[in-house]
């Protein structure tokens, strides 16, 4: 059943519905910004609007069908990372894309509002919130530069995951966590190396 069950959250993971929306507009995900085909491009290619369904689609493979499953009882213990992880990897490592995929933030948040009932996600999202404010402070309202972008996603992770860990949460939410943060960091390392390369010029 586990098995089943990931395979399914992994397809469903693995539909790159951004990166199809910016080819019905003639925009091609791969040639903006930093090349990701994830939601945030769409919008600084096609809108803000455009930007916003891309992120709804990309949130919701996160969080449906795996809110469904947990409802139903058909996945418990650890074995809830094992398939939370699973649509996160799917949009990481589209077979879509060849197995490149996307950053997969949005769908990150599809499934920590799952499997905590919002109270992760939310939480994540006012860190977000502070740290990139900060950063916009810093840089005194300079455009947002999407090597920044992804560190701080992973300083807003980790964070995210000192709580979780001081709130003595059930195992498997520090498994998927620790899993969760994996992939993000992989997923961003060319964006950390350009980031450090660019202190060190400095």
């Amino acid at each position: 059943m586990i098995i089943l069950l990931s395979i399914l959250e992994f397809g469903c993971g693995s539909l790159m519905f951004s990166y199809w929306m910016g080819l019905m507009l003639g925009k091609r995900l791969e040639e903006v910004r930093d090349g990701n085909p994830g939601a945030f491009n769409l919008g600084h290619a096609a809108g803000f609007k455009m930007g916003v369904v891309g992120a709804t689609f990309d949130f919701m493979k996160g969080y449906f069908p795996l809110v469904y499953f947990l409802e139903k009882g058909y996945v418990t213990g650890n074995a809830i990372a094992i398939v939370a992880i699973a649509p996160i990897l799917g949009h990481a490592f589209s077979p879509f894309l060849k197995f490149k995929g996307g950053k997969a933030l949005a769908t990150t948040f599809g499934v920590w509002s799952a499997i905590t009932r919002f109270k992760a996600s939310l939480t994540y999202a006012v860190i977000l919130g502070i740290l990139k404010l900060g950063e916009r402070r810093y840089n005194r309202g300079k455009p947002s530069i999407p090597e920044i972008d992804a560190v701080l996603d992973l300083v807003g992770f980790g964070i995210l995951g000192g709580l979780l860990f001081l709130s003595s949460v059930e195992s498997y939410l520090l498994l998927l966590w620790m899993l969760n943060f994996v992939v993000l960091l992989y997923k961003r390392k060319n964006d950390m190396n350009i980031v450090l390369k660019a202190k060190m010029v400095k």
